[in-house]
């Protein structure tokens, strides 16, 4: 053990006292950014859009200043709605933020669960992006003019498997195709994974026919040829990707993905500021920036009460398309 003499403890006390002010600006102690002993929980498994989101919010806010050591920890199960109880249960935690998006607007729906995201105080909405039909390399599917082909003459002999339950994006883009397709949507054969970790490894074993989920979560697998991406569902081509649009295969519907970001009820004013402040200033970084391109993921960034009343017309539209689907 290494003593400390007097003017080394004097020269420590000088430290504290002039350290402040000579923190650099991109530090959360003078943008009103930093939160100890932030969480961020990802209710679905790892691998997921959720998951790839959190993990990345919090490498970039690192990365930025704003703050330090964010944990992020996952607890999947049901479609996102055991983490959203977990959230819903934690009144009043300031330092406790979820990773969600459409996907559990649909498990609340599809679940019945007691528990709304109207139970939870809305921070912001993150990201858009566009959900992709894809297969694995050595699928008889080239095109999505031959998997239609087959889907139609038999819908149960052609499983899709959707990164989120019923009610979710994935599940919504799939049955959203099948009605393009003249596919009754009844009949699809739709197979739920907790994320697009786990629907991945059912896409490139053949367990399932073909696969509808995030662009961001198989980046890497189609870069190597692992994938093939026969369709992208939103109203416009992906940048840097060779595949065409549902429109433009001849199928007249699309439908985009968005993830978000909530907190527990209960928080008090200055708690929920202080998140703002965090994720205004996570947005306006170049590290948020260069994730945001490098993913393919849209900025669709909405705050506050203004994501709240995002949040509400969701789940009316949820319901409705459920409805109108027959499901």
């Amino acid at each position: 053990m290494r003593l400390r003499t007097p003017l080394a403890l004097l020269g420590s006390a000088l430290l504290v006292l002039v350290g402040p002010p000579l923190l650099t600006s991109g530090s959360g102690a003078d943008t009103g950014t930093q939160i100890p002993g932030l969480r961020f929980m990802v209710p679905n498994t790892p691998g997921g859009g959720y998951d790839i989101t959190a993990r990345t919010l919090a490498k970039n806010a690192e990365d930025a200043e704003l703050t330090h050591n964010i944990e992020v920890f996952n607890l999947p199960g049901a479609g996102g709605t055991v983490g959203l109880a977990r959230l819903v249960g934690e009144h009043g935690n300031g330092k406790l933020a979820m990773s969600m998006g459409l996907g559990v607007v649909g498990a609340v729906h599809t679940n019945k669960t007691p528990k709304t995201l109207a139970d939870t105080t809305p921070i912001a909405r993150i990201t858009e992006e566009s959900d992709i039909v894809v297969v694995g390399k050595d699928s008889p599917f080239r095109t999505m003019d031959d998997l239609v082909k087959a889907w139609q003459a038999n819908p149960a002999k052609v499983p899709v498997g959707g990164g989120s339950s019923p009610g979710g994006p994935d599940h919504l883009a799939a049955m959203l195709t099948a009605k393009a397709a003249d596919v009754v949507p009844k009949s699809v054969n739709y197979i739920p994974f907790d994320g697009g970790g786990e629907l991945l490894a059912s896409i490139l074993g053949n367990k399932v026919s073909f696969g509808v989920s995030g662009l961001g979560e198989y980046l890497d697998q189609i870069e190597s040829g692992e994938l093939r991406v026969l369709a992208v569902t939103g109203p416009e081509r992906v940048a840097g990707l060779d595949a065409p649009t549902l429109r433009e295969s001849g199928l007249d519907t699309d439908f985009t993905n968005w993830r978000g970001i909530v907190a527990p009820p209960g928080i008090s004013d200055a708690q929920r500021a202080k998140l703002l402040a965090f994720f205004e200033k996570l947005h306006d970084s170049p590290e948020w920036r260069a994730s945001l391109k490098k993913n393919g993921w849209a900025d669709a960034f909405l705050t506050g009460d203004k994501f709240g009343d995002f949040l509400a017309d969701e789940d009316q539209r949820v319901d409705s398309v459920l409805k109108e689907l027959g499901l």
